[in-house]
């Protein structure tokens, strides 16, 4: 593991704690880091951590808190709270 793939599992790691904490906005700011240095080091983002990011307003989504996920046939969706934008995942 490199320098900017341990950088970006820190920074989902502290903003896992801030959504924790109720700072939404320091969340964000650790979201968009993160993801600005996967592009920047052509790395990308683990599927673990792109699942549970709001595309839209780059909030940690945390069930209960920050978003509501349902199972629908085949699938997992996950609705962000802060701005409702709808994300599906299949399963089997």
């Amino acid at each position: 593991m490199g320098i900017p793939e341990e950088r970006i599992d820190r920074l989902f790691g502290l903003a896992r704690e801030a959504v924790v904490d109720d700072e939404y906005d320091r969340a964000r700011e650790y979201v968009r880091l993160a993801r600005r240095i996967a592009e920047r080091n052509r790395c990308g983002v683990p599927r673990e951590f792109e699942r549970k990011t709001c595309d839209d307003c780059d909030v940690y989504l945390r069930p209960g808190k920050t978003s509501r996920v349902r199972l629908g046939p085949g699938r997992v969706v996950v609705r962000c709270r802060e701005c409702g934008a709808t994300g599906r995942y299949p399963y089997r």
